[in-house]
């Protein structure tokens, strides 16, 4: 593959708000930064940053980014889908959206959204209007799934508690999985109903916006720096107490790693998911798959979208591991709390752990678009 020099420096805009929309992809620029605006090491090759990150490199047939060479019978089976499968499920994709935004529409029709820190969420609502809201919401996800090629979802529950301790509660603080996919939302949908981080922005988008409120999304703004701001991790943990103190209110899921890989690997733990001291559900989504990986690292969306819905068939593997309770120990230490789990869940997903993050995966995307920018 062609040898590709990286860059120490990158030039972005100085403003927060600028940092927060980046795309992943780029092909002005080969470095990223970290959070802590630390410049990112060189590579001396392509070949060097697979190996670094290796979380991200796609190895299905399709290739790096969607764009590989294919058999003759793959293109065959490709322009088959096109034809008769995509435009059918695109179809009725549409319908579902519409057909649950109008139910949110209908059951919030008399309510107002939440005025509580700004969220204007409807986590609030109760009653025979939540209940719709949940069965619809958990019916549909799970028939778009279903549309999408993903017929048998294979689930493992556990037998018993990960510790038994006399003050047992019902239910988690919060739960948390691997990210893998933007299927993997679609997944917890129907399992559990849960409530999201959310970008503030994704209230204005159509249809999604009504929707991501009726599923209680925690909105934030990773650019607000007033004094009056608690930040993400205090707005979601928050959250999680008042999960614990409302069993009315939906439960929070969250995605620890902060970005998605190819599924075969665990990044590094945010420790917002921790802060509140409360138990954790692990979760671990494994997507097989023989041609084509439902992963979302290297690929844009549309492509990676388009490619989905020409598989026939799609699998998904889901593990519900027993709740962790924190030891007073892991109490007192979010970042020990943290690795302790993102541990568990490896040993019990067989999931490589490895030291990198979103500022490694820029630097991936930008050499990746930079090559085939050229070919």
């Amino acid at each position: 593959m062609e040898s590709k020099k990286l860059c120490k420096e990158n030039k972005e805009e100085d403003s927060p708000k600028a940092k927060d929309d980046r795309p992943l992809l780029k092909s002005d620029s080969l470095v990223s930064t970290s959070s802590d605006d630390a410049p990112i090491i060189g590579y001396d090759s392509i070949d060097d940053l697979e190996e670094k990150c290796a979380a991200y490199v796609r190895k299905d047939v399709y290739g790096t980014v969607g764009c590989g060479e294919l058999p003759l019978h793959e293109k065959i089976l490709i322009g088959i889908a096109l034809i008769t499968l995509v435009p059918i499920r695109i179809i009725v994709g549409i319908f579902l959206v519409v057909l649950y935004y109008i139910i949110c529409r209908f059951c919030t029709f008399f309510s107002d959204p939440n005025p509580e820190e700004e969220q204007e969420n409807y986590e609030h609502v109760i009653g025979w209007r939540r209940q719709v809201i949940v069965t619809c919401g958990k019916y549909l996800s799970r028939t778009m799934l279903f549309v999408m090629g993903f017929y048998w979802i294979k689930e493992t529950f556990p037998e018993s508690a990960f510790r038994e301790q006399a003050e047992e509660i019902d239910r988690p603080g919060v739960v948390v999985s691997n990210h893998v996919s933007y299927l993997d939302i679609l997944y917890h949908v129907c399992s559990s109903f849960p409530s999201f981080v959310a970008k503030k922005s994704v209230t204005r988008l159509p249809l999604i916006g009504l929707i991501s409120k009726c599923l209680g999304c925690v909105y934030v703004q990773r650019e607000a720096k007033s004094p009056d701001s608690k930040g993400v991790s205090g707005i979601v943990a928050n959250r999680i107490k008042k999960t614990q103190e409302n069993t009315l209110s939906p439960i929070l899921m969250l995605f620890p790693e902060g970005t998605t890989t190819n599924g075969n690997f665990l990044l590094p733990f945010k420790t917002g998911s921790f802060l509140a001291k409360v138990p954790v559900l692990p979760v671990l989504l494994k997507y097989p798959y023989e041609r084509f990986s439902p992963a979302w690292d290297s690929i844009s969306g549309v492509r990676h979208v388009i490619l989905l819905l020409c598989q026939f068939v799609n699998h998904l593997e889901v593990t519900h591991l027993p709740i962790y309770f924190p030891s007073e120990q892991e109490k007192a230490d979010p970042k020990l709390y943290a690795n302790n789990v993102r541990n568990l869940m490896a040993t019990e997903g067989n999931l490589t752990l490895v030291d990198i993050g979103l500022a490694e995966k820029r630097v991936y995307h930008a050499a990746l678009q930079g090559l085939f920018s050229q070919s």
